[in-house]
């Protein structure tokens, strides 16, 4: 289950493009194995600055309009020739953080935080989206299928809401 949403205008600054953006590893080892039997090892997922780093002060704003519970926040970087390939979120940190037991609460939103690019890819569920604008938001329920690739000339830059309903 997933839907799409926008945040009312004038809540996104560019205060993300200088956030101190890291390589962390994927947290899901089953499926980096199975992306090194496709593709070698050329995939790399991009950067990201989450919750445990100072964030652009409306973070918090764009946590509430998402109605998510227990929200945590992580800011991507996907620069040119990055890809994450087909997956479902494991979510590892979170559960793990909050103690769940109900993962199937578990809600996921990817605010687009610059209008669409060419070569800025992302599909949800095998529903490819384009187009987009900046504050375009997509919420899926716990372990919906997606990727996100970056085969255009610019970074592409989300906002990753991770809660529950």
């Amino acid at each position: 289950m997933w839907y799409i949403d926008k945040l009312p205008e004038g809540i996104i600054d560019d205060s993300y493009k200088t956030l101190p953006y890291i390589k962390e590893p994927f947290n899901d080892p089953t499926a980096v194995k199975e992306w090194i039997q496709i593709y070698g090892n050329i995939f790399d997922t991009g950067e990201m600055v989450d919750y445990r780093h100072p964030q652009p002060e409306w973070t918090q704003k764009i946590i509430e309009y998402t109605g998510l519970g227990l929200a945590g926040s992580s800011y991507y970087k996907m620069n040119p020739g990055k890809i994450l390939p087909y997956h479902r979120d494991a979510y590892v940190r979170y559960i793990d953080y909050h103690k769940l037991e109900e993962v199937e609460r578990i809600h996921r939103a990817i605010i687009f935080l610059e209008d669409w690019q060419p070569g800025h890819i992302f599909e949800i569920d095998g529903y490819p989206l384009t187009n987009y604008k900046s504050g375009t938001i997509v919420v899926w329920q716990y372990d919906t299928p997606h990727l996100a690739a970056n085969l255009g000339t610019s970074d592409r830059y989300t906002l990753q809401i991770t809660g529950i309903k």
